[in-house]
C-alpha cells in the first residue's frame, strides 16, 4: 500500500470515529436533559474508548505523513498539514476528507460546549441548594444506626 493510500485509509477511519463521537455527544446531551446519571456514566466510558482509538489513529497519521515528507523531501517547507499535503499532491479526495474532518470537528466542539453548559447549569443548581441548606447550619440528618445491640455489659 502506498503512503498516500495509507494516509487516506487512516483519515477515513478518523472520519468514522468522529461521526461516532458526534452520535455519542448527542446521546450524552439527551441523557443530561433527562438527568440520567447512569447513562451519562456509560457514555463517558464509551467516549474514553473512542478517544483513545482516535489518539492512536492520529499518531499513526502523523507517522505516515512524516514518512511521506521524508520520501519526497518536503521537510524544509514547514509543517505538513492536510491542506498543504492536498495542495502538494493535487489530490482532491484528500482535500474532501480534510473538509469533512474539519466540519465534524466543529460539530464535536459545538456539541461538547452545549453539554458543558448543561452540566454547569446543573452544578449551579446543586451549589445553590447546598448554600440554602448551609444557611440553616448543621442540616445533615443523623446517621442511622445499623445493627443489633447484643449486650449492654461492659
Amino acid at each position: 500500500m502506498s503512503g498516500m493510500s495509507s494516509i487516506k485509509t487512516i483519515l477515513l477511519e478518523q472520519e468514522t470515529c468522529c461521526k461516532a463521537l458526534v452520535v455519542l455527544l448527542q446521546r450524552e446531551r439527551a441523557s443530561l436533559v433527562d438527568f440520567d446519571a447512569r447513562a451519562v456514566e456509560e457514555l463517558t466510558k464509551e467516549k474514553d474508548t473512542l478517544l483513545l482509538r482516535m489518539r492512536l489513529l492520529d499518531e499513526e497519521r502523523q507517522r505516515l505523513v512524516s514518512s511521506l515528507s521524508s520520501e519526497r523531501q518536503w521537510q524544509d517547507e514547514g509543517e505538513l498539514t492536510l491542506r498543504v499535503l492536498a495542495e502538494k499532491t493535487g489530490d482532491s479526495e484528500l482535500s474532501d476528507i480534510r473538509l469533512k474532518l474539519f466540519s465534524l470537528a466543529q460539530s464535536i466542539n459545538d456539541l461538547n460546549n452545549f453539554n458543558k453548559y448543561l452540566i454547569d447549569r446543573s452544578l449551579s443548581g446543586v451549589r445553590s441548594a447546598k448554600g440554602f441548606f448551609d444557611a440553616f447550619g448543621d442540616w445533615a440528618p443523623e446517621p442511622t444506626v445499623n445493627g443489633t445491640l447484643l449486650s449492654r455489659e461492659t
